[in-house]
């Protein structure tokens, strides 16, 4: 088989395009297939595909997959046309992505390594700049968002807020809860940022929603009870953020008393501040034996920590009007703890206690949120931050969002070649 013929065959080039030259230059390392188009071959336009006529053309050069370690270019006289309603435009090439100077099969290549390393690891064993690798990770995004089907639902969804940079410096995640992917990310953590995600949904899609899972911020609540049909019955404010405020007010009321009992010279609750911290189903024998003369104590600790206790517990009910008796049951006795942190949460508790009840009845979690951020935050970890939202936002999508990444003349091709 000829050299012509070959990378023909690897680049799946078909009629009306034709490889005509294959040159080696071997002082620079390199291979450069030359393409052109059969003479007499008819011309198309790319937007509308009406037959039109050549304006003029222009060379253009694509990288390739190495050929056996050299750095392989595709070359080509591409052709303008002059089409009546579009006007002059460049001809659209089977083998790489409008306005891209790779070809279809490398940008899967790269779309590959960034799945497995960072951007600067990919950028500095292929040979290219970090422009360039950004480029092609925003091109794949920009294809998957398209291919997503316009009008597909989402019964369960998480709303959480994952940090950009410090200072308070957010962008919103929503989450599908059933298939952990993520389907938006918000540029910030307003009520416009959630409503335009909203409002992107078509009125079947909003009332496909069954439950909403959050937290606390008030905004997010607004944004979804402004937005969504009977959103009072579908927001559910997730167990986690119940739990840790709880747990917070604990060790608050801990480090208080821990104070007030060394100056007596008491060290009682030294040391003590995990025991009170931890789910008592994940200690061991052991460290619950030990943990008996903490919680049996005549402590103000000992006490927040009960009504936190009984607080969880609370989560197990199967109807609404059970699960309320036994949350206003827990409230009175928190409010009346004289320990402030716990009535503070308490207070709390009574203001949102229509979504805690939603998330019981519906078992709806913000779990997966909380999962998707931390590993939204090795992301960042792992490319040592970003320069801007965007970026950020790019790669949430790429590594979270579920996407169909690659260019659809790498599949065609890929296919072609049985890969």
């Amino acid at each position: 088989m000829r050299d012509r013929d070959l990378y023909a065959q690897i680049l799946g080039i078909e009629s009306p395009w034709q490889v005509r030259d294959v040159e080696l230059h071997l002082n620079e390392g390199e291979v450069v297939v030359h393409v052109d188009l059969e003479p007499g071959a008819q011309l198309t336009c790319p937007h509308c595909g009406k037959p039109v006529s050549r304006y003029d053309k222009r060379t253009r050069q694509w990288r390739h997959l190495d050929t056996c370690q050299y750095r392989t270019v595709l070359s080509a006289e591409v052709p303008r046309i002059n089409c009546p309603e579009h006007g002059v435009s460049l001809i659209t090439v089977p083998w790489a992505e409008p306005s891209s100077r790779y070809t279809a099969l490398f940008e899967a290549l790269v779309i590959d390594w960034l799945k497995e390393a960072p951007a600067s690891a990919v950028s500095r064993q292929l040979g290219l700049s970090w422009t360039a690798i950004d480029g092609i990770m925003q091109r794949a995004v920009r294809r998957g968002l398209e291919r997503r089907q316009t009008h597909e639902r989402h019964a369960h969804l998480c709303v959480d807020e994952t940090a950009f940079r410090k200072r308070h410096d957010y962008v919103t995640v929503v989450t599908d809860r059933e298939s952990g992917q993520v389907i938006h990310v918000g540029e910030d953590r307003k009520k416009e940022t959630l409503e335009a995600f909203y409002a992107g949904l078509d009125e079947t899609q909003k009332s496909s929603i069954e439950s909403v899972s959050m937290d606390m911020w008030p905004a997010y609540i607004q944004a979804t009870l402004a937005s969504i049909p009977d959103a009072a019955q579908k927001i559910a404010f997730d167990k986690f953020h119940v739990a840790k405020a709880l747990g917070e007010a604990v060790d608050k009321v801990r480090r208080q008393e821990h104070k007030a009992l060394l100056r007596e010279g008491n060290t009682l609750l030294k040391g003590s501040k995990h025991a009170w911290l931890t789910n008592p189903a994940n200690m061991s024998r052991k460290q619950w034996c030990d943990f008996a003369a903490l919680r049996t104590a005549n402590l103000k600790t000992a006490r927040a920590w009960a009504i936190k206790e009984q607080g969880m517990s609370l989560w197990h009910y199967v109807h609404r009007t059970w699960a309320e008796k036994g949350w206003k049951r827990w409230y009175d006795w928190a409010i009346r703890s004289r320990l402030e942190p716990v009535k503070k949460v308490a207070r709390m508790v009574k203001t949102h206690l229509w979504g805690i009840l939603n998330a019981i009845i519906l078992k709806a979690s913000n779990g997966l949120a909380e999962s998707t951020n931390s590993r939204i935050q090795l992301l960042k970890v792992r490319s040592r931050g970003f320069r801007n939202k965007s970026r950020f936002r790019t790669a949430i999508y790429f590594h979270l969002g579920g996407l169909d990444l690659y260019p659809g003349t790498a599949r065609a091709l890929r296919t072609h070649m049985n890969l």
